[in-house]
């Protein structure tokens, strides 16, 4: 991915924030083979973790080779920019956004090691269901779990964009912000939430 200096990102907790938020990804192996799957950020060892059906062929390609990198992308909000919302002009559209790309080597994990990763999944999105085993009980879960292969792929390289009209005059900045809030689009009150978060691209002056 492209990434120009005044829209990458940097610090490391901005980074991990925006994976666990915006968890569901798209993978990329060496032979462009993708799926589409939500993975877990494990901090401490500095991976992310998921799994396939084994029905998905695509797991066989990081079991073959764990040499090769593998490409996720994780996407977070965007949204359309109109010309007319900025204060200086001439100006032309423009889309806004956000997405970290990582690539890193991959690994199959062993049966503990999968069924690990899914309790860690559904204490992420719904914790209950450990709690409540007649919904999904132990019994169950590990006879699913052989339908499955789970994986881990290290945190090689990362990639981190927000290009969120950070760059733009004061003005600009807060023409877009104004609009973007006053939006009847869900994505666009995404973005501008996210711009909030980060205190980028919504026209408060450096007080450095």
């Amino acid at each position: 991915m492209h990434v120009e200096e005044k829209w990458r990102l940097t610090e490391q907790e901005q980074i991990f924030l925006f994976i666990e938020k915006y968890s569901f990804a798209t993978l990329v192996s060496p032979s462009l083979q993708s799926s589409h799957l939500p993975l877990m950020l494990d901090r401490s060892n500095h991976c992310l973790i998921g799994h396939f059906a084994r029905n998905n062929p695509h797991w066989r390609e990081l079991a073959e080779d764990i040499v090769k990198q593998h490409l996720v992308i994780f996407n977070g909000p965007h949204g359309y920019i109109s010309p007319t919302w900025y204060h200086n002009k001439p100006a032309v559209p423009t889309w806004n956004y956000a997405a970290i790309h990582i690539k890193g080597c991959a690994e199959i994990l062993s049966a503990d090691d999968t069924t690990q990763a899914l309790d860690s999944l559904m204490h992420k999105y719904e914790p209950e269901l450990l709690v409540k085993r007649d919904v999904v009980s132990a019994d169950y879960q590990k006879k699913l779990s052989k339908g499955i292969v789970g994986f881990k792929i290290s945190i090689d390289i990362i990639d981190a964009k927000a290009k969120l009209g950070q760059h733009r005059s004061i003005a600009d900045q807060q023409g877009v912000a104004a609009a973007l809030r006053k939006s009847s689009s869900a994505d666009h009150q995404a973005l501008v939430d996210y711009m909030h978060e980060l205190k980028l691209g919504i026209g408060e002056p450096d007080k450095t």
